[in-house]
This record gives structure tokens, sequence and C-alpha cells, in this order.
């Protein structure tokens, strides 16, 4: 009588990184919505809420980054995904996870390699003014530094694993995001943008919810695109 040999589970063909910080309120609604068969790996950057203790307790992958930051919390979900595809969402209920079926499809089909959502608020409140502005200012730099015609640097965002990692990503603070999409576009990548309901979050925001979190992010925002272009492999890894 023969034996097979067990064999290890095969890894979830997506995972949504989540960068968390006090965001125990929001979890459960932003956990639902992850599509079925997909893996929330959520990113605890120093929480002190429980938020660890609830993602657990709902099925998700834990994953602690000491180093406070957006950027380090998004760079340590990338290097513990697993999956082929890796999408980001922010974990504050604002941005709705299941709405990254699209963009899934998109960069599996070979139609992109980097996807964007562009958010479109919903209702008061969902989207401050100063944050609004900045974004845009922002939009406007990226565009004369790339030539991408974006509207929005949204959180909401699918690529391949392969490719991001291939991108040497070095920013761990608010650049993170920009810095994923300029060098992006240095290296070729088919980048679009889709649209996406953007509500008001659960809690008050860490960056864009008071005028000098605001600041601080353009700054280092500013800092990514004096960059000089950053020696990658051209076209994302398909």
């Amino acid at each position: 009588m023969t034996h097979s040999l067990p064999t290890a589970p095969r890894p979830a063909p997506v995972d949504v990184v989540l960068p968390c910080l006090d965001e125990a309120a929001a979890l459960p609604w932003v956990l639902e919505r992850i599509p079925p068969g997909w893996r929330a790996v959520v990113v605890d950057n120093g929480s002190t809420d429980g938020s660890a203790d609830v993602a657990r307790r709902l099925g998700a992958t834990v994953v602690h980054e000491p180093l406070r930051g957006f950027g380090a919390a998004c760079h340590a979900g990338l290097l513990a995904a697993e999956a082929d595809i890796v999408c980001f969402c922010d974990c504050d209920a604002s941005l709705d996870p299941a709405e990254l079926a699209p963009f899934v499809r998109a960069v599996r089909d070979g139609e992109s390699d980097l996807v964007l959502g562009r958010r479109r608020p919903q209702g008061r409140g969902a989207w401050p003014l100063h944050a609004r502005l900045g974004n845009v200012a922002l939009a406007g730099m990226l565009r004369r530094r790339t030539g991408l015609r974006l509207h929005d640097l949204g959180p909401l965002r699918a690529a391949r694993r392969s490719g991001l990692l291939g991108l040497h990503l070095t920013d761990r603070r608010s650049g993170y995001p920009l810095q994923m999409v300029v060098r992006a576009a240095d290296a070729g990548w088919r980048v679009e943008e889709r649209d996406v309901p953007y509500r008001p979050r659960t809690g008050r925001s860490k960056v864009t919810g008071t005028w000098r979190g605001t600041w601080h992010a353009v700054t280092d925002m500013r800092a990514v695109l004096r960059q000089p272009p950053a020696a990658s492999p051209k076209g994302a890894t398909r």
C-alpha cells in the first residue's frame, strides 16, 4: 500500500495587503469584503487598540512591522505576500476591497501592469479639501515627471508581486505609493486608473485628516519626485 506525501497548501491567487494602525473598528467591514479565495494580509504598524487580535480572529494573516510609516507597513506586507498578484487597500473602510476584482483581472489577463483606483467621494467628509488639493498638485507634478496622465494617487491598487519587488522601492513613509508609480513609469509599465467609490473613513486619518499631516505627505512625495530615475528592468514580469 502506498501513501502519498502531504502536500503544502497552495498560496491564495491574490494577496491583499492592508496596512493597519488602530483600525479595530473598521477591520470587520473591510475583511468581510475581501473576495472569496483571496488572502488578507494585515500589517499591524504598532496598534494599541487590539487591531491585530481582531484581524487574526477574523481569519486574516497578521504581520507585525515595528518601523512606523505607511511605506514600511506596505512593504512588509509585500514581502510577506506569496501570491502572484498583490493588491493594496487602506484598512479604514474608506475603500471597498471588493472593488479590486476587475483590477486583478486586468493584471492577470495582461491588459495592465499596475492598476490604480481613482477615488470618487461618496458623501460629505469623504475627502477633505486640503487632501484633495494636495492630490491634484501631486498628480500634476507626476505628469511632468513621468508623462502619466493620472488624476489620483490612491492606495487601492494591484500588480504582480515579482514586478513590484523588481522596482526596489525604498521609501518607508508617505512617499511609498508615489514611488511605486514613478518607478513603474520609468520601467515602462502600463499604468491605468479606474474609478472607485471613496467613503468617509472610520476613525481619524493619520495623514490626510489634518493640514499638517497632508503637508508632511506632500513633502515626502516631492522628495520622491526629485529622485533620479532608478535602474529597473523594462516592463513588469508577466
